[in-house]
């Protein structure tokens, strides 16, 4: 009997309710890559430069965006 392959630690459970991003990270959608598909509710994209956090609608993980707010200069 074949035993099934190990899950990717670096693999986040869909359960988790904060989780802090960097500019790398956007645009930032939820389920992100890193998130257990098996789990995943459609990807909702979020705007978390204008405000620095946001929370998704379907699962109510919030995303707080180090460093704050993106400002725009002229």
């Amino acid at each position: 009997m074949s035993q099934a392959p190990q899950e990717n630690l670096a693999q986040q459970d869909n359960t988790q309710r904060f989780i802090e991003i960097t500019g790398d990270d956007l645009p930032l959608h939820c389920p992100t890559p890193e998130m257990i598909a098996w789990n995943s509710h459609p990807r909702v994209f979020l705007d978390v430069a204008k405000t620095g956090e946001a929370m998704c609608p379907y699962c109510g993980t919030t995303f707080r965006l180090l460093g704050g707010p993106v400002k725009h200069g002229h």
